[in-house]
């Protein structure tokens, strides 16, 4: 295959990309002879499109499960998309309202004829880009949440929980989304710091001329709903107000005045007003003191009829002219600025209005126990392991789960209602029919029962899904299929640490509520794509830069490492696209490596060569960096994993490797070096593939010509082997020493083709004679000799050695003094903080063997390092 002078990313993704397709390579199928390993992606929703979350989340995927195709296991990753209730109804409702279409005009068959559409037409967008990506999922084994077997699945489970008495339907105060004009689970909250106002707003005593309680409240707007103002039974200020009544103003509505612990004396004035039907701990106190409840907020948050005045008004306007209503009845006392935490939706980013509503809900308390000590136990392990204390703190405080929204699109709740009030919850309507007629001894007929209008939460059926993907069936039957018992419990789940609870702690629920055992055994929770500022990227802020513009511009390979290049586990990723050019970078001195080797004249009439060292070095080298690679990917170190790689292709391969056996100019190379430098090469070329896909298979059969079979994507992954340390780190110093004559040559302007003589002041003779040839060669040294000491010579310390470079020109003495004393300060500067690590008792126990092994090494090198530089600059006096 002839080789082009550029690396063309988008001609390579897009034809192994549709090889892999074509080829089936990234399905899977039940087989007792392989090790299973699975992935279910977290489903974007279907209104999404891809942004740079999902490139990192899917990537590390991907990472993952190549490496484990590579190691000959049954991989499957699992594609699919969630249906996402509140924001596809919100898409839906505005491409209508574009149509001049109101959805209160329509029928709910006709908007869901609309929204099924609307899902057909741009729902998997996000998995068609995420092929550009390189993304190796099954694609034939796509699912979505609202699938007709994952649908059953939701049924299925809603029916079981509630005849194990574990859903209920209630009034409750829950969080309502007035844009969305839903009910919201604690979990859909997010709380954010606003500026506001605390109005201190005058109440009348009735009866008592010119007497008033003073009420701080944010919210003016709902005085119209106050059942009664509160006071703290120990407050002796208040004492002598208990059993009397108040006049709300603006409406003097008389409410009375009763006493409760939960008021806090040292807030605000020390009174509150009982507004039970618009705060949570009030409808708290209204319970305990049998208070009335006055609901003057419509869903969509204006005031209703029961408010009085201000009737239709927006809360937040009403709360304006509410103020200034107070003002001018001279009711404000007076206002101040106040800073407060405040509910918003998370999908529409509405404030959460409190709200009293009949909702369902799945009791918590007990089904989360297995849960809870599943992640505890470390049955299931989070990555990183600090999370696990989140984790804990919300399932110790975990509230029962509001699974009921007031939406269309999603799955219908099956409860139907019968003309006696009553309802009956089953799978079908016929199946309610039968139960009903059974259970009141009536004739009902399928006309007389009325389907629940709500649908369940978005979560509740996600969080079937590492069950639901292999197996709908087994909600009804109890019994598993050939998938589920194959692929079950999945392998990996890669996520983000903002869904652990929404969606991770739920999966482990629902797992344990129908498998009885872990939906998956490890969770690598990813960290937040930010900018250079710190900022999350989102396109309000327009600071996102479009994925797949990255990739056509770096290529996807350049984008993957680039993502990858500083993402550790938990840890938000600081993105600057100079990451990506770095990525772009990579895979072109990947090219230009094998360009380069490829170029050379090959003579098998060689028989002698002199590469041996270099050859056996880079053998030990490859498998030293294979352990550290093997050991991060164990450890979900997946950062350091491509570091780990980046620096054995980069320096290793590239800087040291392939300059140590380069062929002089226009010589050929023998046989038996270039066979075993390709060899190299297809190693590499397997420990990069689960990083850089493409790239990798494009030069994989560049190499030499391969069949389907024999393709990258399900070539074998490296076998570790036995290394020679001693090898790899006299290599080190040699290299250590090139680099010192380098730099010398580039601090004096000299030529690098002019040749020095080199000589050595050492105890270990041996290290150097034999990499003498690699040291000449890659140093340009016409000699090299052991000697104590060279007369008006440049001098530099590696370790503990000195060495020697005569230059035909005059030494100067005083600059040459300095620049020992200067390494002398860093490295006495070196020394020290190695010695703090090692008095340090605490790191010394604790810290592996190896890691203290590596630092009392450092400190030995530094001493010796020291008094050899001493010992130069003695000879300089």
């Amino acid at each position: 295959m002839s080789l082009s002078t550029k690396y063309n990313p988008a001609e390579a993704e897009s034809k192994w990309y549709e090889f892999w397709m074509e080829n089936k390579l990234f399905s899977s199928t039940v087989d007792y002879n392989k090790e299973p390993y699975s992935i279910v992606i977290p489903p974007p929703n279907v209104t999404g499109v891809l942004h740079m979350g999902h490139m990192l989340n899917n990537t590390i995927q991907d990472v993952l499960v190549r490496k484990a195709r590579m190691e000959g296991k049954n991989a499957c990753w699992v594609p699919g998309t969630d249906h996402a209730s509140i924001a596809t109804e919100a898409k839906v409702v505005a491409l209508l309202k574009e149509k001049g279409i109101d959805k209160k005009s329509i029928s709910r068959e006709d908007f869901l004829t609309h929204a099924w559409e609307w899902k057909e037409k741009y729902g998997g967008i996000i998995l068609e880009q995420l092929k550009k990506l390189g993304a190796s999922c099954d694609w034939d084994r796509t699912k979505f949440t609202m699938d007709a077997g994952l649908s059953d699945a939701v049924t299925s489970v809603f029916v079981d929980l509630h005849n194990k008495g574990k859903i209920y339907r209630g009034i409750r105060m829950v969080n309502w989304d007035p844009q969305g004009k839903t009910a919201l689970s604690d979990d859909e909250v997010i709380f954010k710091e606003v500026q506001s106002k605390l109005y201190y707003i005058n109440y009348k005593i009735e009866g008592s001329e010119g007497e008033y309680l003073t009420i701080a409240t944010t919210r003016p707007e709902t005085i119209m709903a106050d059942v009664a103002i509160c006071i703290n039974p120990n407050d002796q200020r208040f004492a002598h107000l208990k059993g009397k009544k108040a006049l709300i103003p603006l409406i003097n509505r008389a409410i009375p005045i009763v006493e409760d612990d939960y008021v806090d004396m040292e807030f605000g004035t020390g009174c509150l007003k009982v507004t039970p039907a618009h705060d949570v701990n009030d409808y708290e106190i209204g319970l305990r003191h049998k208070l009335a409840v006055i609901d003057i907020i419509n869903d969509d948050g204006t005031l209703n009829d029961k408010a009085q005045i201000l009737v239709g008004e927006d809360r937040f306007i009403a709360r304006k002219k509410i103020a200034k209503l107070l003002k001018e009845a001279d009711q404000l006392q007076k206002e101040e600025e106040y800073t407060s935490n405040v509910g918003h939706s998370e999908r529409t980013d509405a404030v959460i209005e409190p709200k009293l509503s009949l909702q369902w809900f799945l009791k918590m308390e007990d089904i989360t126990k297995p849960a809870l000590k599943a992640v505890m136990d470390d049955i299931i392990q989070l990555y990183p392991p600090k999370f696990k204390n989140m984790y804990r703190s919300w399932m110790d405080n975990v509230r029962d789960w509001c699974i009921s929204r007031q939406l269309w699109w999603g799955h219908q709740i099956p409860a139907f209602y019968l003309p006696n009030g009553e309802y009956v919850v089953a799978k079908t309507a016929e199946e309610a029919l039968e139960i009903a007629n059974e259970k009141y001894n009536e004739n009902y007929s399928l006309s007389d029962l009325t389907q629940d209008e709500d649908v369940l939460d978005t979560w509740f059926s996600s969080w079937l899904w590492p069950i639901s993907v292999f197996d709908t069936d087994v909600f009804t039957t109890g019994e598993k299929n050939e998938e589920l018992k194959y692929y079950y419990p999945t392998n990996d789940l890669v996520t983000a640490p903002e869904i652990l609870f929404f969606w991770v702690a739920r999966m482990i629920i629902a797992g344990y509520e129908y498998m009885g055992e872990k939906p998956f055994r490890n969770v690598y929770l990813t960290g937040i794509v930010r900018d250079k500022q710190g900022r999350k990227m989102s396109k309000s802020l327009g600071n996102s830069p479009d994925p797949l513009e990255l990739i056509k511009n770096y290529g996807a390979d350049g984008v993957r490492t680039g993502m990858l290049f500083s993402s550790p586990a938990g840890n938000d990723l600081p993105f600057d696209e100079k990451l990506v050019e770095q990525g772009r970078n990579f895979s072109n001195k990947i090219w230009n490596a094998f360009r380069l080797i490829k170029g050379w004249e090959v003579d098998s009439n060689i028989l002698e060569h002199h590469n041996h060292t270099a050859i056996k070095w880079f053998e030990s080298r490859f498998d030293q960096a294979l352990e550290e690679i093997e050991d991060h990917f164990s450890k979900f170190r997946i950062s350091d994993a491509l570091m780990s790689t980046y620096k054995l292709v980069w320096d290793d391969f590239c800087s040291w490797y392939l300059e140590m056996i380069k062929p002089e100019y226009q010589k050929p190379i023998d046989l038996e070096t270039y066979e075993k430098t390709l060899g190299y090469f297809e190693a590499i070329m397997k420990v990069l593939h689960p990083f850089m896909p493409f790239i990798t298979e494009e030069l994989w059969h560049q190499v030499k010509g391969r069949d389907v079979k024999d393709a990258l994507i399900v070539s074998s992954w490296p076998t570790k082997a036995a290394y020679d340390e001693k090898l790899i780190n006299d290599a080190a110093q040699v290299f250590e020493v090139v680099s010192q004559v380098r730099n010398i040559r580039a601090s004096k302007g000299i030529s690098p083709k002019e040749a020095f003589d080199l000589t050595i002041n050492t105890q270990n003779q041996e290290i150097y004679t034999s990499f003498e040839a690699i040291l000449k060669k890659l140093a340009n040294l016409s000699k090299v000799d052991f000697a104590a000491k060279v007369e008006g010579a440049l001098s530099f310390v590696v370790k503990s050695d000195e060495f020697f470079i005569p230059l035909n020109e005059q030494i100067d003495v005083e600059a040459e003094k300095e620049n020992i004393q200067k390494e002398l300060e860093y490295t006495k500067g070196f020394l020290n903080s190695v010695s703090k690590k090692l008095s340090n008792e605490r790191f010394v126990n604790n810290a592996p063997a190896q890691v203290v092994e590596n630092e009392k090494k450092k400190q030995a090198d530094a001493e010796a390092k020291i008094k050899a530089l001493e010992e130069s600059l003695a000879k300089l006096v």
